[in-house]
C-alpha cells in the first residue's frame, strides 16, 4: 500500500498519491510513503463528535442480516474463498482458498483498493477509490449487489465483527464512513487523522484506523466516536488484530517495524522488526506469528511475536501489498502489485506454495471466515 497523499488522482493501488514511499516503484507517480493492505480489518484527529451522524449510537444494527436468510438462518458459502482487489483493472479476483485455484474476476467500481469479508462469508466489501463507493459483492455469484457512496477516495472497507456495519477509510476526506449493511446507507462519518489508510475491528465494536499522514492510529468507539489517538511509527499502513482482539498490529512502512497495541490500554506495548518497508500484515489465529509484506525486499516477513524477532523471510512477487490468512492458519495470501499475481505461502514449511494470476495491480486481499 502506498503512502496516501492529500491531493492526487486516486491510485491504481491501495493508496493515494503524494510523497513517494521509500523503495516502491514510481512508475505511476502517485506513491507516497506508505499504505495498505488488508484485509483486512481501523481507525486520530480527535474531534469526538461525528459528522452527519444518523443512528450513531446503535451497536445492534441488524447484525444478522449480512446474508440471505432462510428457515435455517444465514446462508454460508460452501468453501473458503479469497478475494483480491485489482486497482488497475477495476475487478475483483476470486480464488478457492483451500485448493489455491483461481475462480475468475468480476467487475466492481473504479479503482478498487481494499476488500473485506463479511463474518458469515456471504459478502465481500470493496473500497472503490475512484468511484467513492463501497461495493457489496455476493461471494457466491461474485456480482455486485449494491454500491453505496461513501467519502472521498475510500482506501479500505472492513465489516464490524458482528457484521452489522461496514467501515471505509476515506483517504481524501480524513474520515471513516460507517454504512449499515441491512439498510445499505451511510449512518455516520467520523473525523480521524490525515490520510486514513486501513481499518481493523475488534470484538465489542471498537475499530482502529491507521492515519498514514499523521503517524497515528485513531480509536473509534462502538457508538462511532473518535475516542483516542495512539502515536505509532513512520507512515502506518496495514493493520490487523488477533481473533480475540486483545492485540492490534500496525505496519510502519517508513520505520520497517510493526507497532503492537494493547486494546485494553490503547497503548503501544511492543515494536517488532518487519523487514524494510512493511505494508499489509496478518496475524496467525493463535497470535504467535505475524506475517508482513515487505514491499521493498519483495518478501513475506514472518516474525515470532513472543520473541520479537524475525523467524523467516519468504520470497514473493514484486511490490507485495496485501496480506490475508486462512481461518485455519495454514495458508497466507499475498498480493504482488507490480507482478499482477497473488502468492500463496505455506507457513509450516516457510515456502511459496503457489503463484496465481490476478488482475492488474492487485492491492488489498481478504479471505472469508468460513
Amino acid at each position: 500500500m502506498r503512502r496516501l497523499a492529500a491531493a492526487h488522482s486516486p491510485p491504481t493501488g491501495e493508496a493515494t498519491r503524494g510523497r513517494r514511499r521509500p523503495g516502491l516503484p514510481g512508475r505511476r507517480g502517485r506513491r507516497a510513503r506508505s499504505r495498505w493492505c488488508a484485509v483486512l480489518l481501523v481507525l486520530a484527529a480527535v474531534p469526538t463528535a461525528t459528522c452527519g451522524v444518523r443512528d450513531a449510537g446503535r451497536t445492534d444494527d441488524a447484525p444478522g442480516l449480512t446474508g440471505a436468510r432462510g428457515a435455517a438462518g444465514p446462508r454460508y458459502p460452501v468453501r473458503v474463498l479469497a478475494f483480491a482487489a485489482n486497482t488497475g483493472s477495476d475487478t475483483l479476483s476470486a480464488y478457492d482458498a483451500r485448493l489455491a485455484r483461481p475462480l475468475g474476476a468480476s467487475p466492481v467500481g473504479n479503482g478498487p483498493t481494499g476488500v473485506g469479508a463479511a463474518p458469515n462469508g456471504d459478502t465481500a466489501y470493496v473500497a472503490d477509490s475512484r468511484s467513492d463507493t463501497v461495493s457489496f459483492v455476493d461471494t457466491e455469484t461474485r456480482r455486485v449487489r449494491a454500491a453505496v457512496r461513501v467519502g472521498d477516495r475510500p482506501f479500505a472497507a472492513v465489516p464490524s465483527r458482528n457484521g452489522a456495519r461496514v467501515l471505509t477509510a476515506d483517504s481524501g476526506a480524513n474520515t471513516v464512513t460507517a454504512v449499515s449493511v441491512a439498510r445499505r446507507r451511510v449512518i455516520a462519518k467520523v473525523p480521524v487523522g490525515r490520510m486514513p489508510h486501513s481499518i481493523v475491528t475488534v470484538p465489542g465494536g471498537r475499530a482502529y484506523v491507521t492515519d498514514n499522514g499523521s503517524d497515528t492510529v485513531t480509536v473509534i468507539s462502538p457508538g462511532l466516536r473518535a475516542v483516542g489517538v495512539i502515536r505509532v511509527g513512520d507512515f502506518p499502513s496495514g493493520i490487523s488484530a488477533t481473533p480475540r482482539g486483545d492485540r492490534v498490529f500496525v505496519s510502519n512502512t517508513g520505520s520497517g517495524t510493526v507497532s503492537v497495541i494493547s486494546t485494553a490500554s490503547n497503548r503501544v506495548v511492543d515494536v517488532l522488526p518487519a523487514g524494510e518497508a512493511p505494508v499489509g500484515n496478518a496475524v496467525s489465529p493463535d497470535g504467535r506469528s505475524l506475517y508482513a509484506a515487505d514491499s521493498t525486499a519483495n518478501e513475506l516477513v514472518i516474525t515470532d511475536v513472543g520473541r520479537g524477532r524475525v523467524r523467516a523471510k519468504v520470497p514473493v512477487g514484486v511490490n507485495p501489498q496485501g496480506v490475508a490468512i486462512t481461518p485455519d492458519g495454514r495458508r497466507v495470501w499475498v498480493t504482488n502489485e507490480a507482478s499482477d499475481t497473488v502468492t500463496v505461502v505455506n507457513p509450516a514449511v516457510l515456502r511459496d506454495r503457489a503463484t496465481l494470476p490476478a488482475g492488474h495491480q492487485p492491492e488489498g486481499i481478504a479471505v472469508t471466515p468460513r
